[in-house]
């Protein structure tokens, strides 16, 4: 089984519009509510792929009720922590091609909230039926910045790998703690934001940034390369993953398809090229499509195929 946490949910409300004008009243004929967060968009695509999924984060309110009524509804088993605040809203407008994001910061976890999900987490992962966890976005306020670090010492503690996907300081502060996670992949802006310098593309000058004591044991280190593919270094081999060009229609949520696609691959012991190649078809087919986490996988085999991988 394969647990994915997201600290920060939302319900993600998507409003088209032919047109979007400011300072008076914009009507929408149609409107899509959907669990959000990074870690429900991997869980999505997870069980789509027929993983054993569970879902937990800390959740609260009527709208927290509602995502656990839709991802029930979807078949998609969950366990989350219920907290005072309020789940929040994010909203996106669809306009003449551009898309406006609103984003609600979210609830203040409580210190014991804080204390008691470290506790129900632990339970879910000691759990024997839990192979691997995955864990992506943003930590709400309230949480300290090694919160992240925490979940992962818990994690080591019982032997459970962890494919993480975060930035910032939550990230800085798990690389410079004893508690490591077998998987991060930032791309290469995060990188930049690291090392603190700028990082280019180059796979001579990724290989030398991914040598730094920084990424100290970290079994794997995956790069987001867009549309050039990607960069990734497992112990002391390094990969060039090149991919065919596709037709984009939404690329939101492509790198949490990534990070279904790593776990997945991890889950079920598959070898290096066949991880990454499962990683970046599933995130060329979320691109693919409308929805955000929703891949079509009648053309998993075709790209799967097309997908190069070259040993450096």
């Amino acid at each position: 089984m394969i647990l994915t946490v997201t600290m920060n949910p939302s319900v993600d409300i998507s409003y088209p519009l032919e047109e979007f004008n400011l300072d008076t009243v914009n009507r929408v004929a149609k409107v899509s509510k959907t669990p959000g967060g990074k870690g429900l968009n991997v869980t999505r695509v997870l069980k789509q792929l027929d993983d054993e999924v569970v879902a937990t984060g800390l959740i609260g309110g009527a709208l927290g009720t509602d995502i656990q009524k839709k991802l029930s509804k979807k078949g998609i088993k969950n366990d989350f922590f219920e907290i005072s605040g309020e789940t929040r809203n994010c909203i996106a407008i669809l306009h003449e091609g551009n898309q406006t994001e609103i984003l609600e910061k979210g609830p203040i976890i409580t210190k014991s909230e804080s204390e008691n999900f470290l506790k129900h987490f632990e339970e879910l992962v000691k759990n024997e039926n839990t192979k691997i966890i995955a864990i992506s976005g943003s930590l709400p306020d309230g949480l300290e910045t090694d919160y992240y670090s925490k979940m992962i010492g818990i994690c080591e503690k019982y032997g459970k790998p962890v494919v993480l996907d975060c930035s910032g300081k939550a990230l800085v502060e798990v690389l410079e703690n004893e508690h490591k996670p077998k998987v991060i992949k930032p791309n290469t802006e995060e990188l930049s934001q690291l090392i603190g310098k700028d990082v280019s593309k180059n796979p001579d000058e990724l290989k030398e940034v991914l040598k730094d004591k920084l990424f100290e044991n970290i079994e794997w280190i995956i790069v987001s390369l867009g549309a050039d593919g990607a960069f990734a270094k497992h112990n002391d081999k390094f990969y060039k993953v090149n991919v065919p060009k596709i037709e984009v229609v939404n690329p939101v949520g492509s790198g949490d398809s990534t990070v279904a696609g790593i776990t997945s691959a991890i889950h079920e012991n598959a070898n290096d090229e066949d991880l990454l190649r499962k990683a970046n078809v599933l995130g060329m087919l979320n691109a693919m499509e409308k929805l955000t986490g929703f891949v079509n996988l009648e053309r998993y085999e075709e790209l799967f195929g097309k997908i190069e991988v070259v040993n450096l």
